[in-house]
């Protein structure tokens, strides 16, 4: 069976993260982009890692660039963006796909694990977010307009 544990992707600054770091920790990815009408998503997206880090959950943030062109920069015009705008302290990926032929075997493996409405599972847009638990798998997929404040309920519960 396939778990969160099973990817290994670069981070912002190239390096490879083995997402096998985060075992045991309740997880929330997230799809972002700079230039979004939901981009100050960031902000609840970093209250939300601040307030729970320290009880296991992690936020983790994948730029795609695949809706209406909204991450246009380089991997260190998104790095300074997401530092200087809203510093996030929580793990910011490279760009990749999270729909068509190139999406990256992650957003394959979240889509078919936990579809949208009506069993769709296409990311809609910016800011889809999937909270994987402690095992590795995922337990639910939150729309793009879903405030993350909406969903520390659902994160106290597991944690």
């Amino acid at each position: 069976m396939t778990t969160l544990a099973d990817f290994t992707l670069p981070l912002i600054d190239g390096k490879d993260q083995s997402l096998s770091a985060y075992a045991g920790k309740l997880v929330l990815v997230v799809n972002v982009a700079s230039k979004c009408g939901l981009t100050p998503q960031y902000q609840g997206l970093e209250a939300l890692y601040r307030q729970y880090k320290d009880q296991g959950l992690v936020v983790l943030g994948f730029p795609c660039n695949q809706f209406a062109g909204q991450e246009p920069g380089t991997a260190a015009e998104i790095a300074q963006f997401c530092s200087l705008t809203y510093d996030v302290t929580f793990p910011i990926f490279a760009r990749l796909d999270v729909n068509g032929d190139k999406a990256h075997p992650l957003y394959q493996w979240l889509k078919a694990s936990a579809p949208g409405l009506l069993g769709s599972e296409a990311i809609k847009w910016n800011f889809t977010k999937f909270l994987v638990g402690r095992d590795g798998l995922v337990i639910e997929r939150f729309a793009p307009t879903t405030e993350p404040a909406e969903i520390a309920p659902e994160i106290e519960k597991r944690l």
